[in-house]
């Protein structure tokens, strides 16, 4: 399958610090991609320059063959990327549904007019589509994080990129998650998804990069990541017998 997106040597610095250095990766198409690290790897970071609200120092980020680095969100939402975020954003005040027919207006549909009902499918999809008249401030941690995939899916993306989804859920709230993220790569949208839950990214993710101290360190298949010596270092603080 065609590269839907590479990532070309990407630094990003702040005052001076480097968050990023020289990140190389290619996604293919229709694949759910995988990134680990630990705390202060530069996945946030890296996800943001991807989703275009950050600037690279820098390197390039090409989508379809475009460089898509731009500074303002909502020319990567147009052009076909969006994010979800670890801390869901919603706009408390408004319903559910109201929540997600944004997406729609703001994002790459042809068929606006018909917003509500739209919106009422895509919240059957997610399975929360009897919260559709609730208030967004109202939800519960999972249903929030259901929410804002169903907003994120609502501007009809081609690559989803997913902040620790599944973070604060319960073993069985992860597991429909993550059924959830399949039924969505098979539909076409390639996934980039970031997540501590090493389970949870095992299972669904293949390839799999691994950043630390702002560096690619591995990119493999999950069996070949997780026993690469490089990844247990970083991840236990010591080398692998």
């Amino acid at each position: 399958m065609p590269s839907i997106l590479k990532v070309d040597c990407v630094t990003k610095n702040f005052a001076g610090l480097a968050a990023l250095r020289q990140v190389t990766f290619d996604i293919e198409e229709g694949r759910v991609c995988g990134l680990i690290g630990p705390n202060g790897a530069g996945k946030t970071t890296l996800l943001s320059i991807i989703a275009g609200s950050v600037l690279p120092s820098s390197g390039s980020v090409i989508f379809r063959g475009k460089r898509i680095e731009s500074g303002k969100s909502y020319q990567a939402v147009r052009a076909g990327i969006v994010r979800t975020h670890q801390i869901p954003r919603p706009f408390r005040s408004l319903s559910v549904l109201a929540n997600v027919e944004l997406g729609i207006h703001f994002g790459r549909s042809s068929n606006r007019d018909d917003s509500s009902n739209e919106a009422m499918e895509i919240l059957e999809w997610v399975g929360i589509a009897h919260l559709a008249p609730a208030a967004a401030s109202t939800l519960s941690v999972g249903n929030l994080k259901r929410m804002e995939l169903a907003r994120a899916l609502a501007t009809k993306p081609s690559l989803l990129l997913c902040d620790e989804v599944c973070s604060g859920l319960t073993e069985s709230e992860t597991a429909s998650v993550l059924g959830l993220l399949r039924g969505i790569q098979k539909t076409g949208t390639t996934i980039l998804y970031v997540e501590h839950n090493l389970k949870a990214i095992m299972s669904l993710c293949n390839p799999v990069v691994v950043m630390n101290h702002g560096q690619k360190l591995v990119e493999g298949s999950p069996e070949e990541v997780q026993s690469h010596p490089l990844v247990i270092e970083a991840y236990i603080g010591k080398k692998a017998a």
